[in-house]
């Protein structure tokens, strides 16, 4: 949230060719990810193992050993860092930019990334003994410390280094907060080279391999477009193109974690073999994901612009294209990632990671041939067409399958219910311009989109599902 306030501010300070220089070096930044190796997730669920049964020798085992990876992959992020800085001049037009600033941005990112990495282990711990109040609480105190040095600090002389020195400071103060926590929450943690076990790594292995396959198709997915623009065009042509995608992420944010809520849910079910709830809950989620999702489209469609306008201030006309594009193509994605949730839950990890780094790689080269015709229309196209094909021609009937669920009950019990709320909105943004003039303010906004939010949910209601779907679909550990 405290990213898409900043957003405007950082633009209209930094300008279109400096602001579309930081995403470009981001995203070149956003690979750091792979770095991570799956383990991300990994050292959470054992020390959580651990940590239960009291077993401290292993739980050191396994934070240390993932300790000393991480050190070596932030070195390795360091020395990448350095190779990328000095073919700077290579890898785009930067245009009046100075070419020192732009290596040192380069640099201090990769500090930034061996920083993280490193500091990593010490959130993880905190999210295995289940203390996520720490862990927030510091990520939010750093959302914070970053909102107000960038209102403190930045200006358009040398902006570029100084938003990558307040990134790395923020980097820094998090990381040192976890760290302390860490230390202070699990009174037996150490780090020390005694603790180095590496035959622990067979057992992590095993769990992390497919989650590091997931991590590569999604750096793919969310980091490659900006480079590709970046690299074709220049930096400054990212910006357009960003705008839509930042609106599209804040969108799918909040929606997405509706499979995630529903998977330890479905996993005990599964467990269970209570398949008759299994499919009820899967259906649910669908339907809530999709009538969500689709209501957000049609919103944009009619409403897009303005909100942009609003938003980020004129002369972005393409955005509002590239936006119904990507979000068009969750409407698809976001129901569909419940059943990739849900699968996840049941343990079927293979083939639905195989399939998302095969989308994945679809995107990169549909979105290298369509960039030369097409621009950044392309590029969102290219982002759109494989997860048409890959979520609804390849996923969904292999989830179905498994599940048990046939065409017939994915339309009737999750697609039918929110056809008539959503043509109902529909109805109300077409006609509510004929009545009101719509203006760049955010009052009309808020306005509008309540009562969007009125139709929508009211027919909802009215049609007696909304309430029934609502509480089937929301696990009693969440209504508590």
């Amino acid at each position: 949230m405290i990213g898409v306030f900043l957003m405007p501010y950082v633009l209209h300070i930094l300008g279109d060719a400096q602001y579309g220089s930081w995403i470009f070096i981001n995203a070149i930044a956003g690979y750091s990810g792979l770095l991570y190796l799956g383990f991300g997730q990994t050292i959470s669920r054992y020390v959580a193992h651990y940590h239960a049964k009291q077993d401290w020798n292993r739980l050191n085992h396994v934070s240390n050993v993932i300790f000393v990876i991480y050190l070596c992959m932030g070195s390795l992020a360091l020395l990448t860092a350095g190779i990328i800085a000095w073919l700077a001049p290579h890898l785009s037009d930067w245009g009046t930019i100075s070419l020192y600033e732009i290596r040192m941005v380069i640099l201090i990112l990769g500090l930034n990334v061996f920083v993280g990495l490193a500091g990593s282990v010490f959130g993880g711990i905190l999210m295995g003994i289940q203390r996520f109040d720490i862990e927030r609480g510091v990520n939010l105190t750093g959302a914070l410390l970053r909102l107000a040095l960038t209102l403190m600090f930045l200006k358009a002389e040398w902006g570029l280094l100084t938003i990558a020195l307040i990134f790395f400071t923020v980097t820094v103060v998090e990381n040192a907060g976890q760290c302390y926590f860490a230390f202070r929450q699990v009174k037996t943690f150490r780090i020390g080279r005694k603790y180095l076990d590496w035959s622990i790594l067979k057992e992590c292995g095993s769990f992390s391999g497919y989650a590091f396959i997931d991590a590569i198709a999604w750096t793919l997915i969310e980091a490659t477009d900006s480079i590709l623009i970046g690299i074709f065009f220049s930096p400054a042509m990212i910006v357009p193109y960003y705008i839509a995608l930042r609106l599209t992420q804040f969108i799918n944010m909040p929606i997405a974690q509706i499979g995630k809520v529903f998977m330890p849910r479905a996993g005990e079910l599964h467990a269970n073999e209570d398949h008759h709830a299994l499919q009820k809950l899967v259906l649910n989620g669908v339907s809530l994901s999709f009538l969500l999702v689709t209501g957000f489209f049609i919103g944009v469609c009619f409403f897009g612009t303005t909100l942009i306008n609003t938003w980020i201030g004129t002369g972005y006309p393409e955005s509002h294209i590239i936006l119904m594009i990507l979000l068009g193509a969750r409407i698809i994605a976001l129901p569909v990632s419940t059943f990739r949730s849900v699968l996840y839950g049941m343990g079927h990890v293979k083939i639905p990671s195989l399939i998302y780094i095969s989308e994945a790689i679809a995107n990169l080269i549909l979105s290298l041939v369509l960039i030369q015709s097409l621009g950044l229309i392309g590029v969102a196209l290219g982002t759109a067409i494989p997860i048409f094909v890959a979520e609804l021609g390849i996923i969904l009937p292999y989830a179905m399958k498994k599940l048990n669920i046939t065409t017939s009950q994915l339309l009737r019990t999750a697609i039918a219910p929110t056809l008539a709320p959503l043509l109902a909105l529909l109805g109300y943004s077409y006609f509510l311009p004929h009545f009101f003039e719509i203006r760049n303010s955010w009052a009309i906004l808020v306005g509008v989109a309540a009562g969007g939010g009125v139709f929508l949910l009211g027919t909802w209601l009215v049609f007696e599902k909304g309430t029934v779907l609502l509480h089937r679909s929301v696990p009693e550990s969440i209504k508590s």
